[in-house]
Parts: structure tokens; C-alpha cells; sequence
């Protein structure tokens, strides 16, 4: 016994030790011995451990590595997403589609804030009339679709890519507004009008105030009380914005659900395992997976039995979510991705992370290096950045990558016989729109969209299949939904 409890102390000792190394070497620099969060020591402050927060309406999705592209047959013979492997990063992504209640909240919100700019308003309108045909008769829908509380949880439709991304700036701005009141570092101020509305950006830059709330931000600096909430507190979460190409097929192929230790148990043509689009459970047996064209002429089959239970769109939580909870990840509508649209661009991208549509930009800056002002609404200024700025780099050539290596001044040098000049190349660039030989349909301004939609075939259910459109139009089989960057290591403590 006497020798159990020497034993007992023993270990007891070393935990006490151990965890006082721990402890130690959390509460002070291993490389200075300062210690962290204290006032009389200069007040550095270091937040360990940190978990990000999920946004509202997101869903974890855990990344990893996939064949992306189109493995079931090619039937359009378009060969634009060959097969590879790619390794996508850990993301956040809307349970479901933006829905029209969603959209008319951004409407709302726009026409109290931006009172004085009408133009404002109208810019962020969708289009009402892609739902007319010429031989058909869709008027109620145009009439009614966006507004009518009848199909308040249905997707919102005839947005353009421009007006998607601006959705996501909005809502990246709300929802980091509504963290900081309910913190309450600051007071919700409704009045809001112009550029004097809150911009998450600007704030962390010091261009907004705001009203200090009653729980204002304690700062540990010797000379100062209080600060602002700064990148490094983690309690703003990073922006919300458009799913890049390669983010939105692996989250709607969703292989977590078909896998092992690394050991896929069965490839997918669809969000869900098999090759059918019926429901194979003996419950529901012979019910539709997704939302789509059955057949000519059949977009909803017949009275007492439709076979997906809608004419047009349905609600945005209909049929089963797929393997990482996501609604709808084939059929209803398409959603716009990021990546702007070459069909060769399987040979170009990054095996981590992969994404056509770069333009890097760098913050307008005065002469003493300070951010110039805010725009007339309320967002920080940047500029696109010049041979000057990337001179020194080698990672990098240049900043606009929308066409990185197919059709570039480059690119389309080296592709052309004869002794064309780089000023040549970029007017008659193959995407610029210039009236060259080397003119195409598609330009900078194409932007890709997946996932198939009410008025689609089941081809185009497949996450691999892809299409494009000017990022200006929209049509009334399109919408979209957030992502948000995981920060951090790729596992959830969820």
C-alpha cells in the first residue's frame, strides 16, 4: 500500500509539474518570458485555443482531397472538366439556397439605409422578367415570385453574379454588426443613411464608430481603457461570398458519407449514393430525389401523384440533404460559383484550393500611407494593382488572372504564327471581345454556374457538369448560396 501511494504522489508531483509548464508557457512568451494579456506587462494580448463561430446559416463542410471534374459520360462532348485530384480546404456553405425572404430582407435594408441614392435600390433588383416566354404564359410568376409571402422560402432567381456577390457583402457586414451589439461593444444604431452605414472593413481600419455600447472592449495597453475589436480578438468572422467552383462540387458530391479510412466505398454520378434519381428507401420508394424535367413536357407529373411536387422551384428544404446536410445540391436552381469560365481550366489551376477569377487589388492609400477615405458607400477604396507593385514578385505576374494562360497577351503570342506585339494580343485577345481571329463567346466576364435546375434534364444534376453566363444576365432557373472561409485547422470541434 505504502508503495501504491509513493507511486500516487510520484505522479501526482509530475502532473503538477506538467501542467505548470503548460500553463506557464500559455500565459507568457516562449520567447521573450513577457507575459501575455497583462497590462503591467505592456499588454500583448494572445488568444489561444481558438475555435471559429459558425455564421448564420452555415454548415461545416470538412475538406480533403476528391477527383474533381465530370466522371459519368460526357453527353454535350464539351470536355471542359477533365478529371484530377484536387485537395479543397475546410469552408463553411449555406444550409440552402438564398431564398426570396432573404433577398427582400437585402431589398428592405438597402431602401431604409441608401434612402438618398435610389439607384442603389434599383441596382440590387432582380429581374423579374426572365420568367417570360414567348409562347408561354408566365405573368403570375413575374408579378408574384419575389414578393408574394406564398413563395417567401422558394430560391431567389433572376440575380446576376454582380448582385450575388453584393448580397454577400451585405450579409458579411449585418451579421458582424449584430456580433458587436450583442457583445455589447456597440449599441444598434437603426439610422443609419449613406456611407454611414457599418462596413466590417472599415471598422477594423478605424474609418467607423459607431456608438460605444455598454460593455465597450477592455484594452490592456498602460495608457488606454478602451479599443475597438481588432482582426486578432476572432470575434468578427470572416466575409461571406460566392463558393469557388471546386468548393461547391465537393460539397455536392458530399463523399463523407461514402467513405472509410480514405477508402471511397462507391463513386456518385448525383448528391446521393447510387446511379438512380428515385428514392430506392422501401418508404418512399420511387419518389424523386431532386427537382427537375422528367421528361419532354413533364416538370411535374401528373395531378394526385407529382412526382418532384413542383411546377417551377420548390422550397429551398425539400427532398433529403445530402451527406454534409446541404438542401438541394442538385435540381431547383443552378447557383453561381466564383471561378470565371475557361473550358480548359482543369490544365491550369492549383491542385490546392483551385480558382480561375483573380484580380488582386491592393487598398487606395494617401501619401503619408494612410487608407483613404470610404466610397459613398461606406466600403473601403481599392485599386487594381500595377506592374510597379508587383515588380519584386515571384509567385505572381500580374494582377488581373482571369485569363492566365488562355488568352493573355502571353498565351496568345506564343499561339499565333507571326510577329504579333503584346499591345496586338491584348486587342485582339481571344476573350476580350476584340473582332480578331482570335475572338470567342466567351470573355472575363463568364462566369461559371452548376447543380441543374427546374427547367434542366438529369444530365445536369451532376455536381461535374458545368455551364456559364455572363456575369450580367440571370435567368429563372438560377440562384445562389454563401460560403465563408474556414480560418484555422481543418477540423470542427463541433
Amino acid at each position: 500500500m505504502r508503495f501504491k501511494s509513493s507511486l500516487l504522489l510520484v505522479a501526482s508531483a509530475v502532473a503538477v509539474v506538467m501542467s505548470s509548464c503548460g500553463g506557464s508557457s500559455k500565459q507568457s512568451s516562449p520567447v521573450t518570458g513577457w507575459a501575455y494579456n497583462n497590462a503591467d506587462n505592456g499588454g500583448f494580448e494572445y488568444k489561444d485555443q481558438y475555435e471559429q463561430e459558425k455564421g448564420p446559416g452555415l454548415v461545416f463542410v470538412e475538406g480533403g482531397t476528391f477527383i474533381m471534374g465530370q466522371t459519368d459520360e460526357d453527353v454535350m462532348r464539351e470536355w471542359n472538366n477533365s478529371p484530377r485530384r484536387v485537395t479543397v480546404p475546410s469552408f463553411y456553405m449555406d444550409e440552402t439556397e438564398v431564398r426570396n425572404v432573404d433577398y427582400r430582407e437585402y431589398l428592405y435594408w438597402i431602401n431604409r439605409v441608401f434612402i438618398d441614392f435610389p439607384e442603389v435600390y434599383r441596382k440590387a433588383l432582380p429581374d423579374t422578367l426572365v420568367w417570360r416566354r414567348p409562347m408561354a404564359y408566365n405573368e403570375p410568376l413575374v408579378e408574384n415570385y419575389l414578393r408574394h409571402p406564398a413563395y417567401s422560402d422558394y430560391p431567389v432567381v433572376g440575380v446576376n453574379w454582380l448582385q450575388a456577390n453584393d448580397f454577400c457583402s451585405w450579409r458579411t457586414d449585418r451579421v458582424n454588426e449584430m456580433i458587436l451589439v450583442n457583445e455589447g461593444i456597440l449599441e444598434l444604431t437603426i439610422q443609419q443613411l449613406g456611407e454611414d452605414n457599418f462596413n466590417t472593413e472599415a471598422y477594423l481600419l478605424g474609418q467607423y464608430d459607431g456608438v460605444e455600447g455598454k460593455r465597450p472592449m477592455e484594452d490592456l495597453h498602460p495608457d488606454r481603457e478602451y479599443r475597438r475589436v481588432r482582426a486578432d480578438d476572432g470575434i468578427l468572422l470572416p466575409r461571406y461570398r460566392l463558393p469557388t467552383e471546386a468548393e461547391w462540387e465537393y460539397a455536392a458530391m458530399g463523399l463523407v458519407g461514402n467513405s472509410y479510412d480514405e477508402r471511397l466505398t462507391n463513386r456518385r454520378i448525383y448528391p446521393w449514393d447510387g446511379h438512380i434519381l428515385r428514392n430506392p428507401d422501401k418508404d418512399e420508394r420511387g419518389r424523386m430525389m431532386a427537382n427537375f424535367v422528367r421528361g419532354s413536357g413533364d416538370y411535374m407529373g401528373m395531378a394526385g401523384s407529382l412526382n418532384d411536387g413542383g411546377d417551377v422551384t420548390v422550397p429551398v428544404k425539400s427532398y433529403y440533404p445530402n451527406d454534409y446536410g446541404l438542401y438541394c445540391m442538385a435540381g431547383n436552381v443552378n447557383e453561381w460559383v466564383a471561378d470565371v469560365y475557361r473550358p480548359l481550366t482543369f490544365q491550369d489551376t492549383e491542385e490546392f484550393s483551385p480558382f480561375r477569377g483573380n484580380v488582386f487589388e491592393t487598398k487606395v492609400l494617401d501619401e503619408e500611407g494612410m487608407v483613404v477615405d470610404k466610397d459613398e458607400f461606406g466600403r473601403i477604396r481599392y485599386r487594381e494593382e500595377t506592374d510597379e507593385d508587383i515588380l519584386n514578385r515571384a509567385n505572381y505576374r500580374t494582377s488581373d488572372n482571369r485569363n492566365f494562360r488562355d488568352g493573355d497577351p502571353i498565351s496568345n503570342i506564343s499561339a499565333v504564327t507571326g510577329d504579333w506585339t503584346e499591345e496586338e494580343a491584348n486587342t485582339e485577345s481571344m476573350y476580350s471581345g476584340g473582332t480578331g481571329p482570335m475572338g470567342s463567346l466567351v470573355s472575363d466576364r463568364s462566369r461559371v454556374y452548376k447543380g441543374g435546375g427546374w427547367r434542366d434534364r438529369a444530365y445536369w444534376l451532376s455536381p461535374g457538369t458545368r455551364r456559364f453566363l455572363d456575369e450580367r444576365e440571370s435567368r429563372d432557373d438560377l440562384g445562389f448560396r454563401c460560403a465563408m472561409t474556414r480560418v484555422g485547422r481543418p477540423t470542427s470541434a463541433e
